[in-house]
């Protein structure tokens, strides 16, 4: 039996009691990928990425553990639930228009205290300003720094477009204003290359794409960790206290980690290890979120169709957007309907064997959406459910 037959074996035993759809995180496999994060991350540590889990039981757990420390969120609303349930380090990672929510920031020192916002443009300032109604708090601010590596003069760029702070003096400057402005504080600087951490080097069946993203990635992390360091230098004349310097994720952990510049690496992928992390040559990590569709037709020969399955991925649209059909292994999709949203055909040799009300395991191409399709996850041990805690979803939040 192969190691994969005997996960499969492992989780039709503890979900036997359970109809699908269904969704587990194997704690086993969770706590191995957490601690594989942290020998990665080599003493520096590591901020849980929210989005990538978005599940406050596990947060607690491996914020738990070692070598972990404070949450990276994904919206302020968010953020202030986390605040509000004891989570006492969080940095919001995007901008946020949420003029209801600054106002309830600006006037609690509690969450003024455990919550950083994300600012890369002055006008952000004039919006929170705008929004305090009458609130007096110190709001924290961290200044996010665009990783994006630009190469023939600027006309070729790769990485997100995120920021428009790029050159040490942009960030600066930019700390200067927020220096100058009652109300604010500067505490950190974020910078998230995701065009190394976020883009697998090793892809299947394409070695000529994969060399070419492996030279991309060593020249922008070189450029990166230069352009970084000047960044931090030039802030810190303006901002000596400054708090943190964040970057890195689950695919660039022990490049940023690195760096002396950096003084913490955002990561959360890394403890769920979804299907887009498969094609990395820096670490192999064990699945542990997985969800499982019901078997409820057998339309012919060599193939099965489960309920539901159609749970695309955020990013630009493409096969690697869809959930894996995982075990048993060898099903693959019908070119013709892929994942569907009430049915989804598959096919393969594997189909054969299963009956209707059979479980198909599958796994999501990100991390934390998959949680937006269900309201709990099962916590596998063994081949044991050993409790079910609730998503964000399961606690009636839908941030985005």
């Amino acid at each position: 039996m192969t190691a994969r037959a005997a996960d499969r074996a492992r989780y039709d035993r503890a979900t036997a009691h359970l109809d699908a759809p269904v969704a587990i995180v194997d704690l086993e496999a969770f706590d191995a990928n957490a601690d594989d994060l942290v020998r990665r991350a080599g003493g520096k540590p590591i901020r849980v990425a929210s989005k990538s889990v978005r599940c406050r039981a596990l947060l607690e757990r491996v914020l738990g553990r070692d070598g972990f420390a404070g949450v990276m969120s994904f919206t302020l609303a968010e953020s202030l639930w986390l605040a509000r349930s004891g989570f006492e380090d969080v940095l919001l990672a995007y901008p946020s228009a949420d003029r209801a929510r600054y106002a309830e920031l600006t006037a609690d020192p509690k969450l003024a205290s455990a919550v950083s916002v994300m600012i890369d443009d002055p006008a952000q300032l004039d919006l929170i300003d705008a929004a305090r109604d009458g609130g007096r708090e110190v709001v924290r601010v961290c200044l996010e720094l665009d990783t994006s590596l630009r190469l023939l003069g600027g006309r070729v760029r790769v990485g997100a477009r995120r920021s428009p702070l790029h050159s040490p003096a942009q960030v600066a400057d930019l700390a200067r204003a927020v220096a100058r402005r009652p109300g604010f504080e500067v505490v950190g600087i974020m910078a998230y290359e995701g065009h190394v951490a976020g883009v697998g080097d090793a892809v299947a069946g394409r070695p000529l794409r994969s060399r070419a993203v492996r030279l991309m990635q060593g020249a922008a992390r070189r450029e990166l960790a230069e352009r970084r360091a000047a960044v931090v230098r030039a802030v810190r004349a303006v901002v000596p206290g400054l708090e943190f310097v964040n970057g890195g994720g689950t695919g660039s952990v022990q490049h940023t980690a690195a760096e002396d510049a950096v003084t913490e690496i955002a990561a959360g992928s890394g403890l769920y290890v979804p299907r887009l992390f498969d094609n990395y040559t820096s670490f192999r990590g064990r699945p542990a979120a997985l969800f499982a569709q019901p078997v409820v037709r057998r339309p012919g020969v060599g193939v099965v169709a489960v309920l539901g399955g159609g749970y695309p991925a955020s990013g630009a649209p493409g096969a690697d957007r869809l959930p894996e059909p995982y075990l048993p292994e060898g099903l693959r999709y019908d070119s013709q309907e892929g994942a569907g949203e009430v049915q989804t055909p598959l096919l393969g040799t594997p189909a054969d064997d299963l009956l209707i009300g059979d479980k198909v395991w599958f796994r999501h191409a990100k991390a934390g959406e998959l949680c937006e399709r269900f309201d709990a996850l099962h916590l596998v041990e063994g081949d044991a459910v050993t409790a079910m805690v609730p998503t964000y979803r399961g606690e009636g939040h839908t941030y985005l």
